[in-house]
């Protein structure tokens, strides 16, 4: 079995719990005007790897991984266009007792028998989903992204309906995706879910503009500054208001 990989982390501490073999996964539907990883977007690019390189590769981080309470966390990219891949993986990933997160938009998700039949068996052996959450507002989503996000709160009901525990994540862009109204609007629909373990806002910044004039491709957002601290800590507030267990 062989999936598209852009590249590999070895030890990650920022996508999921404890230190993290991150796989980046090639090839993304969405067109966030934010992205940082511009160049996972073409589908089908990457290196070809098999599962077998991947497990050899990650055993050997294993004492920093156990030890840290960490795992694998397979991001992109949009992994869950590549449901066959990480269904192999992650079966051997539980064979050596490794917790597995996807990190994931939901951008992919749809309803047909075959991708739901290969979701269903993925999530059997998936510990976590990092739920990437661009923007409540449908329109707003659309002009961001270049989809809107009926799928994706879907995808994200799903996930509450199985009970998977996610972490959600937000990134907090000023003037596109910290209005007051959209906040509480997204705190609200986040309470509505019952898997929330934790909510991450993850500050606007520029780190990936090199990606975009390497690729010839224009910056949409170069008139953005990143939030501050305070921008941050009140868009925190918002999104967790009603959790339940809050």
């Amino acid at each position: 079995m062989l999936g598209n990989i852009h590249s590999i982390e070895t030890l990650g501490t920022v996508d999921g719990p404890g230190i993290r073999y991150v796989v980046f996964t090639q090839g993304c539907l969405l067109r966030c005007q934010f992205c940082h990883n511009a160049d996972t977007w073409e589908i089908g690019a990457g290196k070809k790897m098999s599962v077998s390189e991947i497990m050899n590769d990650v055993i050997t981080y294993l004492p920093f991984i156990d030890s840290s309470g960490g795992g694998i966390t397979v991001s992109g990219g949009e992994p869950l266009l590549q449901i066959p891949f990480l269904i192999e993986l992650f079966k051997e990933c539980k064979k050596k007792g490794i917790h597995t997160t996807i990190d994931s938009s939901g951008g992919s998700f749809h309803h047909s028998q075959v991708y739901l039949d290969q979701l269903d068996e993925l999530l059997r052996y998936t510990d976590l989903i990092l739920l990437d959450l661009k923007h409540i507002d449908r329109e707003k989503h659309l002009k961001l992204t270049g989809m809107t996000n009926d799928h994706i709160k879907e995808f994200a009901r799903l996930l509450s309906d199985r009970k998977i525990p996610i972490w959600v994540r937000h990134v907090l862009v000023p003037t596109i995706t910290d209005d007051e109204e959209d906040l509480e609007r997204l705190g609200e629909y986040i309470g509505t879910l019952e898997n929330v373990e934790k909510v991450e806002i993850l500050p606007y910044h520029k780190l990936g503009v090199y990606k975009w004039e390497a690729l010839g491709l224009e910056y949409p957002l170069q008139h953005i500054v990143p939030p501050s601290d305070q921008q941050v800590d009140y868009a925190y507030q918002k999104l967790t208001a009603h959790i339940k267990n809050n």
